[in-house]
This record gives C-alpha cells, sequence and structure tokens, in this order.
C-alpha cells in the first residue's frame, strides 16, 4: 500500500487544483458579459454569439473527456493538468487576438480542448493525495470551483472591461491594437500561464492510495469477486432499470439547457432591458452566482440524508423534480420584472436552483449503480449534460430570440418561455421514476 502524502503536499496540491478549477469557469464564462462588444465587433446576430460561447466550447470538451480519463490512469496526471491549463489559458489569450467570428470560434474550441484535461485527471490525483477518510473533503473544496469561478467570471469580467474600456486605445506588443474587450480575454487568460509552472513543480504522488477497501467496496451481487465489469454488464444494468436511469439523466439534461442558458444571457439581458452598464450586471449578477449558488449546492445536498431517514429512500430524484418546478416561478417572471432591481432579486433563486440539482442527481446515480459501474453511469451522465447544457443551452435562448420573436430586444422573453418549456418535462420524468428508481436502489442494495 503506497504511504501517505504528507497533509501540507496534499493540501498545497488541493489548493492548486482548486484555483485552476475556478480559472476554468472564469476562462470559459466571461463570454457572457462580452456579448454586447462582440456581436457589434463581428456583426453576428445572438444565434451566431451562441455557438461561441457554448457549440464552439463543447464540441471537444465533452468528447474528449473520456480519452483523457484513460490517459490519466496510466500517464503523468501533473503533467496532463499543466498542459491542458497551459493549452487553455493560451487560448482564451487567443481570444483577445480574434480578427474574425471564425478566429474566435477556433481559439474558443481550443479552450474546450484544455479544460477537458482537468477534472478527469484531478479527481484521479486527489484520490491519491488524501487518505479515504477525507477525500469527500477534498472533492467537496475543488468543487467550490464551479460556483467561486462562475461567480467570479462575471465579476472580474464585468470590472475588467469596464476598466480598459475606460484606457482608450490599448497597443500590446504581438497583438497590436485590442479593443477593451480583448483585452478582458488577455487579462483573464493570462494568470493561468502562471499557474501551469506552479503546478509542473508538484510531485506526482504514487497510485493507490483511495484503492484501499476498493475490493470490498466493488463487490456486489452484480460482481461478487471484484473482478472487471464488462460492456455487456453494464448495459445489461442500464436495460433493467431503464426508468431509474431516465429519470436521473433526462432532467439533468433538461435543467442543464436552462441553467447553461440562464448563465450565458441573464447579464445581457440585464444591459439590454434595464440599460445597466456591462461591470454593473456582471459585478451583480456575478455576486449572486457566489452566494446563492453555493448556498444551493450545500442546501440542496444536505436535505437528502435526512428525507432517506424519514422513510424518502426516493429522496435524491424526489429533489429533483421538486427544484424543477419550484424554478419555474423566479425563472419565468424574472425576465419579465419591470425593474433592475426585482429582476436581481428574482435572480437570487433562479442561481439557488440553478445549483441546487446537479449534485443531488450525481447521488441518486451513485446510489442505483453497483461501485464497479458507477465510473461508467457518471461519464454517461456527464456526456449527457455537457451536450444538452453546453452545447445547447446557450444556443436554445438565442434561438427563441433570433428566430422566435425575430427582436434581439426579446431577450427577456426568451429567458422566460425556456423555463416553461424544460421544467415542467424534467420534473414529470423525475416524479414518474420514483417506483423504478426504489425498485433500482434496493437490487443495488
Amino acid at each position: 500500500m503506497p504511504s501517505t502524502p504528507k497533509p501540507r503536499q496534499a493540501n498545497y496540491a488541493l489548493l492548486l487544483l482548486l484555483l485552476a478549477y475556478i480559472l476554468s469557469f472564469v476562462d470559459r464564462n466571461v463570454m457572457a458579459v462580452l456579448i454586447g462588444p462582440i456581436r457589434e465587433e463581428f456583426a453576428i446576430s445572438d444565434f451566431q454569439y451562441s455557438l461561441l460561447h457554448g457549440f464552439a466550447f463543447s464540441m471537444f470538451y465533452i468528447v474528449l473527456g473520456l480519452p483523457i480519463a484513460r490517459l490519466a490512469d496510466r500517464h503523468n496526471r501533473v503533467w496532463i493538468i499543466s498542459t491542458g491549463i497551459f493549452l487553455w489559458s493560451l487560448m482564451t489569450c487567443l481570444c483577445g487576438a480574434a480578427r474574425s467570428f471564425g478566429s474566435l470560434f477556433l481559439a474558443r474550441v481550443g479552450v474546450g480542448v484544455g479544460e477537458a484535461a482537468l477534472s478527469p485527471a484531478a479527481f484521479s490525483l486527489l484520490s491519491d493525495l488524501f487518505p479515504k477518510d477525507k477525500l469527500a473533503r477534498a472533492l467537496a473544496i475543488y468543487s467550490l470551483g464551479i460556483t467561486l469561478g462562475g461567480g467570479l467570471a462575471y465579476v472580474l469580467g464585468g470590472a475588467a472591461y469596464a476598466w480598459f474600456a475606460g484606457m482608450g486605445p490599448i497597443h500590446l506588443p504581438l497583438f497590436g491594437a485590442v479593443s477593451a474587450w480583448q483585452m478582458t480575454f488577455i487579462a483573464v487568460g493570462a494568470p493561468g500561464l502562471l499557474l501551469t509552472a506552479l503546478l509542473m513543480l508538484l510531485k506526482e504522488p504514487p497510485r493507490g492510495l483511495a484503492a484501499e477497501g476498493a475490493g470490498a467496496a466493488a463487490g456486489s451481487a452484480q460482481n461478487p469477486a471484484g473482478s472487471s465489469i464488462g460492456l455487456g454488464e453494464v448495459v445489461g444494468q442500464f436495460r433493467r432499470h431503464w426508468l431509474a436511469y431516465l429519470g436521473i439523466i433526462g432532467p439533468l439534461s433538461l435543467l442543464a439547457v436552462l441553467g447553461y442558458g440562464t448563465m450565458a444571457w441573464y447579464p445581457e439581458f440585464l444591459i439590454r432591458s434595464f440599460e445597466l452598464p456591462r461591470s454593473a450586471a456582471g459585478g451583480q449578477f456575478g455576486t449572486l452566482f457566489l452566494v446563492a449558488g453555493s448556498l444551493g449546492t450545500v442546501a440542496a445536498g444536505w436535505c437528502v440524508q435526512p428525507l432517506i431517514r424519514r422513510g424518502y429512500l426516493d429522496a435524491p430524484v424526489r429533489l429533483i423534480g421538486l427544484i424543477a418546478l419550484l424554478w419555474i416561478v423566479p425563472a419565468s417572471l424574472g425576465p419579465l420584472a419591470p425593474s433592475a432591481t426585482l429582476a436581481l432579486l428574482a435572480a437570487g433563486p433562479i442561481v439557488f436552483c440553478l445549483n441546487a440539482y446537479y449534485g443531488v442527481g450525481v447521488a441518486a446515480l451513485q446510489f442505483i449503480t453497483p461501485n464497479a459501474m458507477r465510473a461508467q453511469a457518471s461519464a454517461l451522465l456527464l456526456f449527457c449534460t455537457n451536450f444538452f447544457g453546453l452545447a445547447l443551452g446557450p444556443s436554445a435562448v438565442a434561438a427563441l430570440t433570433d428566430f422566435l420573436f425575430r427582436d434581439e430586444g426579446a431577450l427577456n422573453q426568451s429567458l422566460a418561455l425556456l423555463p416553461l418549456l424544460v421544467c415542467p418535462a424534467a420534473a414529470l420524468l423525475a416524479f414518474a421514476s420514483l417506483r423504478a428508481y426504489r425498485a433500482a436502489e434496493s437490487a443495488a442494495g
């Protein structure tokens, strides 16, 4: 059994990985406060912009996750992560050098390719840095990068844009003349290059720390000896309990469309409807994202075990359905608010729900899946939620604006309509699967 790395070494590595995760969400989401300047620069529609924000980033981010995970199981994870950070940071900076829609699209593809290297290798690395009794806490700290990075993308992006816009013409070596939105990309991408150097100095820990007790954990009715699971057995598990899995993956994929669509367009709605300065819209929405998003993540996760102790064995899926229904009211009324103050007040519960459902869904998946199949089940969940959320979420809002309402001033109506389309369907799928979920949970236990 490999020796446990020193706590100082493990905690330092966790800090660097958390910073990397924060930067990844800043770099992928900063475009949400730069919509207006980018559209004006390249004379593009909302839908064309949405391809930059969602599809360009996600087209390789989604499909590269699994092969990079396989690399991380066999090769040096520190170098894989460092290479990914360097690549996405460089490509974020190159977004600031884009002179056309096509070059910006390719730079966003590069950001997605680089970010695909982070989490698969980071999860594996953390499992060998922390002993089993401390791993859950370490993973929870790492996961804070989602809300911290997502919120800071709006706060820092809006502030940086306002700062550079007030500086007048800017000329940089190699880049030449750059506008404020281009300089914002360069400013948020550059710190990742420094972080790459710090990460490369980390020592790759020996593998196998988290394997303690793995043989026992892998044993189950389906796999009593803890032997390797074949693809046929995994497919058989999904076929036997197809409704239970549909009741988790289906609602999470639908809600991801609304979640990513909201993250991409809500600050721009505040700017268009109420003429808020870009820095104010980004700062206020970002602060709400930091606070309400973190509360949503913690609160929903806290509710699962108390409900299970009260006899609701289907508590995770039941919560997903309830969150979907609760999300409808603020998400449909907030964009129709008559003032920026009311729209921002509504954004609090919107962001709370936006961050509440996913962790509960991941837990539900673990509860009904035998241990030796959980990684593959999680990979399927990630593929579906990223495909629908990252690739289609921003474009769904833009498509409603451009092709249904045919008016960029109707962005608020698009944001208000989307939850009415996806939330009832998500809730229906969740509640319709409760009996199947209980059966699957009983079989797995």
